[in-house]
């Protein structure tokens, strides 16, 4: 298999086969939270890509260039949480002075992209996946993809229910619980993709 053929393994399955919300079942919090509207979905989105990219670009080199060179590669998830956090008060503090409506809309989900188990999974699969520094990154980028698709998908099918009229037992949580687990059904059909 080519390095190119690689890439597109990783973007593909990213996006649809291994989704991170809507297969693997991570950063669920931020997907429920943050989906009611498109444009804060995407902004959160967004933000995921960007801290997933450099989140993975850090968490290779310190694995890499520290813990394994230290023999400390059993601190990986401790060192990668950290590293995230640091990346995360980054891109807080920018987005608090760039594009304070954006940060107002987020709000509390925000300083949760720390606690963001997607992140963390990206970093982690690298790592287990044995990827060279560019697919690090490359595979961070496209979960972060994957994730805003999913998030941005979510967001539009709240959007359409929230006007629908639905019996009042499955009115709030519930079709949106309802609505979330049809959409994972639908990347389950995913699956089975085979590329090469």
């Amino acid at each position: 298999m080519t390095y190119v053929q690689t890439l597109l393994g990783i973007l593909i399955s990213a996006l649809l086969t291994e989704n991170f919300i809507l297969v693997k079942f991570y950063g669920i919090c931020p997907f429920m939270g943050v989906s009611k509207k498109i444009d804060t979905a995407l902004g959160m989105g967004m933000a995921v890509t960007f801290v997933m990219a450099i989140a993975s670009a850090a968490c290779w080199a310190v694995y890499h260039l520290i813990l394994v060179k230290l023999s400390l590669e059993y601190m990986k998830t401790v060192a990668f949480i950290l590293v995230i956090a640091a990346i995360v008060q980054v891109v807080e503090m920018f987005l608090k002075k760039a594009v304070p409506a954006l940060y107002k809309a987020l709000g509390i989900y925000l300083p949760l992209i720390t606690t963001n188990c997607a992140v963390l999974g990206a970093a982690l699969v690298n790592v287990q996946n044995n990827y060279d520094f560019f697919q690090s990154v490359f595979f961070g980028f496209c979960g972060g993809l994957g994730f805003t698709l999913a998030i941005v998908l979510f967001a539009s099918v709240r959007e359409r229910v929230e006007k629908a009229d639905c019996p009042q037992c499955f009115k709030g949580f519930p079709i949106t619980l309802i609505s979330a687990g049809l959409l994972a059904l639908a990347f389950m059909g995913f699956s089975g993709l085979k590329l090469f």
